[in-house]
């Protein structure tokens, strides 16, 4: 659109013209030719009631004080709904419906926290702490030695205008809220499963223990193990209708095989073996994957998963492949059934080398 197309009054007025002159509007047009992004300047202070009331102050001070010791107390009740509520516990709450009663007091009590620090914050800072705007030119981004100072001293006002040191009882309530709330997160470690303990370094093998065939569920006699014969065995009691049994069966899964006494290098070996019958660990000593292959006239087994090789004759030792240590064997005897039993768990951790193996 051109000037044409303008309505003639809606035209800008140039200034100074001689029909301002003739109608006394110069002084009119000269103020709206000022600057018309000059600093407006701050509107004037208003107080506030607790900026002259000490008592008005007093009361904020409680105020803020009151929603940081909330925030401690539903900190505590976290903790304390974490080890009272059972993980399977159901309540009905209206309007939720049935829920989980640890997972509603968690998170309960744990947004009460949350929300009683920010409360009490946002309080604190709209009644007690300063509201006196202050303008500051734009610098540059350098920082000078007056600008250091200048920042250093602007901290130190506003430490002093945030009352911090003067009103105690909110700086001891406001840092007890926020030691506190990071205890929830501590207590939520819980949630990464029990303490391992030693459950790594143990089995269900135990003194006395029968070796039960996997394929028929019942005790294994020495008589039923031919020479070469390759045979997997678990604990007794131990079940596949256990709620456990994976867990279990992971670290207790056995292959039986049966040597010439002779055919075997090992010392400790012969002397753990009945009659040539060697019991060893089914779990790769690599990424813990279950030995299967069996060659009769090597004595070597491998494992299916990256080829590591162990030769049962000689103390299940690694002869190829990328498992780090031998097959841990199991102590074996006969008991007065005539049935193979086990003398004891085993002496190392089976499976994968783990970090606390030493």
């Amino acid at each position: 659109m051109s000037s044409q197309d303008i309505p003639e009054e809606n035209l800008p007025v140039e200034q100074g013209t001689a029909h301002d002159a003739a109608h006394g509007g110069g002084t009119a047009v000269a103020q709206r030719g000022d600057d018309p992004f000059a600093d407006p300047g701050l509107p004037a202070h208003k107080p506030r009631i607790q900026d002259i009331d000490e008592r008005a102050a007093k009361r904020s001070e409680r105020t803020v004080a009151l929603l940081f010791t909330l925030s401690m107390l539903a900190t505590i009740g976290f903790i304390a709904a974490f080890v009272i509520f059972p993980v399977d516990k159901i309540v009905y709450i209206w309007p939720f419906g049935h829920i989980s009663a640890l997972n509603f007091s968690l998170g309960v009590t744990l947004g009460l926290a949350l929300f009683c620090i920010g409360a009490g914050a946002v309080h604190w800072s709209r009644t007690l702490m300063s509201d006196v705007e202050v303008a500051d030119d734009r610098h540059a981004i350098e920082a000078a030695p007056e600008v250091r100072a200048k920042v250093m001293a602007d901290f130190a006002d506003g430490a002093r205008e945030s009352a911090i040191g003067r009103r105690k009882l909110i700086r001891n309530t406001m840092f007890g809220a926020l030691a506190m709330v990071p205890l929830s997160g501590v207590v939520l470690l819980r949630e990464l499963g029990p303490m391992p303990e030693d459950k790594l370094r143990k089995t269900l093998w135990a003194k006395g223990k029968q070796l039960i065939n996997m394929n028929t569920n019942e005790p294994l006699r020495p008589e039923d193990v031919a020479v070469g014969s390759l045979t997997f065995v678990m604990p007794e009691g131990l079940k596949e209708s256990d709620h456990n049994f994976n867990t279990e069966i992971a670290k207790a899964a056995v292959m039986i095989v049966r040597l010439q006494p002779e055919d075997i290098k090992d010392q400790r070996e012969l002397e753990w073996s009945h009659e040539g019958i060697v019991a060893y660990s089914k779990i790769c000593t690599h990424v813990g994957c279950p030995i299967s292959l069996y060659e009769q006239q090597t004595h070597h087994v491998l494992c299916p998963c990256h080829q590591s090789t162990f030769d049962l004759s000689d103390g299940a030792r690694v002869i190829f492949g990328p498992a780090g240590h031998p097959l841990p064997q199991l102590r074996i005897g006969v008991n007065a059934e005539g049935n193979l039993e086990a003398l004891g768990d085993f002496e190392e951790p089976v499976g994968p080398a783990f970090w606390e193996r030493g």
